[in-house]
């Protein structure tokens, strides 16, 4: 190959791998090497071994897809799922691995009060998951939730998952997994007078779950005691704890889960009055727009579970972000950037890796008590002249107004690289988002 060709076919191979992560690039070599789309064609599912992953990557940071979003390329193009069978063995084909979680409107939240004898766990710093367990079972939320007044810690950490036989949904209709011995970890077990509750926590915002995260810890014990095991999946964020309680409607399918009960609870209380808010748009000053792409980020509780992260971990790196916390490439862009809008976040580099950390305000906030975070929330929102119009014009009117009468007041501000009917459309949704936000934190 002569030097000139050796620089061309460089330069494509750079094209073809812009924008792949390490586990993208890694399944590639390894979906050519083992055929894999080949032989799943055939037989309809492929073993794959840890050394054999090993060889192009670690399988422990190959194989952990908590959500659909973090599936490589290949898999999701073919609608592929990876299971494990045993300590160093794992299955390939087209399951049905995942379940989406509920809409999450209009469920109310509970206040439950924490104990303030307690000084060496503080409700309004928990940057783990093991630590909103724990302030769940001390506050009494577990034993509310479950009804279980007599709770005690059993089971937690890591352990083999025993043998057991299941059945999946995959593309054909049912597949059969033989499980022996794989490693599973519980995040918290706790047994009382009837059942064993075991407990799957996210300290993050996601859209939807690995079943196996709850039926392989649910197949252990459910062979092992006589009491019920309840399966049940604890999210924090923002002051809030979300339980859901699932059921698996036959113990033998994996996707026979079901969800029975959930609630929220809060030992902090994060609302406000409306005069609280009437003060702020009376006083805030409004700010010139930055120089920053103005927010396609709808969801505004997932930038305050962003930056929550960022304070647990300090810096996360854009890749990171969206291999572990269920954002796809494009969100992590779009949520991190309006962070850096509202001046909470901004983006470093470190390692050769670029990401984001806490700006100062971000860190001031985020170490004030969860109703004054809320406040000072709301003051950097509301110092953005087409949130602020928009609010002042949803309590005058009763309502928000309409996305073209959004458009119109975000027309009388210069947005930065705002400037075609299509991408106002797509930000105004960002600001009916937030407006939301701050008015679902409104006292009843």
């Amino acid at each position: 190959m002569s030097k000139k060709s050796r620089k061309e076919d460089l330069k494509r191979k750079v094209l073809q791998n812009m924008g792949k992560s390490k586990n993208d690039l890694a399944w590639k070599q390894l979906f050519d090497k083992h055929k894999i789309l080949e032989k799943i064609s055939t037989s309809g599912h492929l073993i794959l071994t840890s050394s054999e992953i090993n060889v192009f990557r670690e399988a422990r940071l190959m194989t952990k897809f908590d959500h659909k979003s973090q599936l490589p390329k290949l898999f999701s193009d073919n609608n592929l799922s990876i299971l494990p069978t045993s300590r160093g063995g794992y299955v390939i084909g087209t399951f049905d691995a995942f379940f989406d979680f509920n809409k999450e409107d209009d469920i109310p939240i509970e206040k439950i009060e924490f104990p303030s004898y307690l000084e060496s766990l503080n409700h309004r710093d928990i940057t783990s998951e093991a630590t909103a367990i724990n302030c769940a079972f001390v506050s009494k939320i577990l034993q509310n939730f479950t009804g279980e007044q007599n709770l005690l810690p059993t089971v937690s950490g890591r352990m083999s998952s025993s043998s057991f036989d299941f059945k999946i949904n995959d593309s054909q209709g049912l597949f059969n997994v033989s499980v022996g011995n794989s490693q599973i970890e519980i995040d918290g077990g706790y047994e009382g007078d009837n059942s064993l509750n075991l407990i799957e926590a996210k300290n993050y915002i996601s859209d939807d779950f690995l079943v196996r995260q709850l039926y392989y810890p649910y197949k252990l014990w459910s062979n092992k005691i006589s009491k019920q095991v309840r399966p049940i999946f604890l999210t924090y964020t923002n002051g809030i704890f979300h339980l859901r309680e699932y059921k698996f409607e036959n113990p033998d399918h994996y996707n026979s889960l079901k969800l029975i009960n959930q609630k929220k609870y809060t030992v902090e209380d994060s609302s406000f009055n409306n005069e609280t808010i009437d003060e702020v748009l009376r006083s805030i000053q409004i700010i010139k727009e930055p120089e920053i792409p103005f927010p396609q980020a709808d969801n505004f509780e997932r930038i305050i579970n962003l930056c929550e992260l960022l304070k647990e971990k300090g810096f996360i790196s854009k890749e990171e972000i969206t291999q572990n916390y269920d954002f796809d490439s494009r969100q992590t862009d779009y949520y991190s950037n309006a962070g850096k809008y509202l001046g909470l976040l901004d983006f470093v580099r470190e390692n050769n890796q670029v990401g984001c950390i806490l700006t100062k305000k971000g860190n001031q906030i985020f170490n004030l008590s969860l109703i004054d975070r809320q406040i000072e929330f709301v003051k950097l929102i509301l110092s953005h002249k087409p949130f602020n119009k928009t609010l002042s014009i949803s309590f005058k009117n009763g309502e928000i107004p309409s996305r073209d009468e959004i458009v119109e007041i975000m027309k009388e501000t210069i947005l930065y690289n705002v400037n075609t009917e299509s991408t106002f459309k797509r930000r105004a949704s960002t600001i009916i988002g937030w407006i939301n936000w701050i008015l679902s934190k409104l006292e009843d």
